[in-house]
């Protein structure tokens, strides 16, 4: 061996079991969780943003391509809207699609206080968000946003996660977004430790992975990013048995992706089908789904104050929920493969039900998504977890769902499930989310509280 070669650990000791007892921590040092709800509240007030819809006419450097009718900015950067045409065996359709190739950052800071990690949140605006502010990463920023692209301030404590120690990186994976809505879109999910003072102004606070947890209790407090990256960190592992063996779960889900042939290819935004460009709005003729329109935002707060841009509008807020059960001991949730036009790797384990209602109501219930019912119609006694929280505010203008933990049983969540479904274990689930392109985002919002529901429930 050569003298200079020095080996290390294939893996850092303690870090599950550090965040473990961050978790377990209710009270932070530096404020208390009941005070969290106000200090967002008191920036809510203190930047004063108005959001309001504007014709596509009024919005500032973007544009209809003339040749594509894709919605573009006139810098080139950011994002665009185009069409996407998705095609798998018994199912074709079109639809406006997000395509921004770039990589952002949602990166959080760690720093022990009193022998426990605290973790730097962010009083963030973001114009989609129901309520504008909510509890944010410490860095959640495009490459767009830090490069400067706007023209506005530099991204704060972004030099923590551009060029990071390799030994203090506590989680550092390439996560996907919305797969119905964004087209390949990835973000690089961190959690890196510091040790030296962090100077800190009125919008970041210090909280223990237990605040946040009991924040992710309340609607539209913990936002999407913040989540995403929570749900990518290791956690102590629940056990060693389940219903299916690790290499048996990735056949399993690697079969799930060879046996779906799904085509999914840009188009140009004036030639889906089924959707009609008005002067306010790009929506389907029968008002389903989502629709694209603008807003213009006035009195940000942030690195640029003020702007106007496309974003994307649901029609309704959505349900997602995974169905739970005990087996031996040991807590399950089943788990679906599902498709969508824009992942990257054409399936992603996502929640037992994922969907807007609505939208399958006149059907029969042969048609309907498996299990809807079973998650809409459980007695409040078997609901063990119910919020609602928004979607990556950013590009998503209220766009709300009621996430779901749902306790079920035999008659109505088989241990054997249709094609399809499997029952994981939450450590199964936060294995996998540790790696890019196998949880989708909705999974992981739910995954971020999983351990909190299903402590005690069993041990493998």
């Amino acid at each position: 061996m050569s003298a200079s070669a020095v080996l290390v650990p294939r893996s850092r000791a303690g870090t599950a079991e550090r965040l473990a007892r961050s978790a377990a921590t209710a009270a932070g040092a530096h404020i208390a969780t009941s005070e969290v709800p106000d200090w967002l509240d008191r920036h809510r007030r203190a930047v004063g943003t108005v959001v309001r819809r504007i014709p596509f006419a009024e919005l500032g450097h973007w544009s209809f391509a003339p040749d594509t009718g894709n919605l573009r900015h006139s810098s080139g950067r950011f994002f665009t809207i185009e069409g996407l045409h998705v095609t798998r065996p018994g199912a074709e359709w079109q639809q406006p699609i997000i395509v921004q190739p770039e990589i952002g950052i949602l990166g959080i800071l760690a720093k022990e206080f009193d022998g426990v990690l605290h973790f730097l949140m962010q009083a963030k605006m973001e114009p989609g968000n129901p309520n504008l502010v909510q509890l944010s990463p410490t860095v959640q920023a495009t490459r767009s946003n830090y490069t400067k692209a706007h023209g506005g301030t530099e991204v704060k404590y972004l030099e923590h996660f551009l060029d990071p120690a390799r030994d203090r990186v506590l989680t550092d994976v390439l996560q996907s977004e919305h797969g119905a809505w964004f087209y390949r879109k990835r973000n690089r999910n961190m959690i890196v430790e510091v040790d030296g003072d962090v100077p800190l102004d009125d919008t970041f606070r210090w909280l223990t992975l237990g605040q946040i947890l009991e924040l992710l209790g309340r609607d539209n407090v913990v936002n999407m990013d913040a989540r995403t990256v929570l749900a990518s960190a290791p956690a102590v592992p629940d056990g060693t048995r389940a219903l299916s063996s690790d290499s048996g779960l990735l056949t399993w889900f690697t079969g799930e992706r060879a046996r779906h042939d799904v085509h999914a290819r840009r188009m140009p935004l004036r030639e889906i089908a089924g959707w009609r460009t008005g002067e306010d709005s790009v929506s389907r003729a029968d008002g389903r789904f989502f629709r694209v329109v603008a807003v213009s935002v006035e009195g940000a707060g942030r690195e640029v104050a003020g702007w106007s841009q496309p974003i994307i509008e649901p029609v309704e807020t959505g349900i997602v929920g995974f169905a739970y059960r005990v087996f031996d001991g040991v807590p399950h949730v089943l788990a679906h493969a599902r498709v969508e036009g824009g992942f990257l790797d054409t399936v992603e384990l996502a929640p037992t039900v994922q969907c807007a209602p609505s939208n399958y109501a006149p059907l029969p219930a042969g048609q309907r998504p498996p299990f809807l019912d079973a998650i809409l119609n459980a007695s409040p006694d078997r609901v063990r977890y119910s919020t609602v929280h928004s979607e990556e505010g950013g590009r998503f203008l209220n766009a709300e769902s009621r996430y779901l933990i749902v306790e079920t049983d035999e008659a109505t969540t088989p241990t054997q499930p249709p094609p399809g479904y499997l029952w994981v274990t939450p450590g199964q689930l936060n294995w996998l989310a540790g790696h890019s392109r196998y949880v989708n985002v909705q999974a992981r919002t739910l995954l971020a509280v999983l351990g909190t529901v299903t402590r005690g429930a069993g041990a493998g």
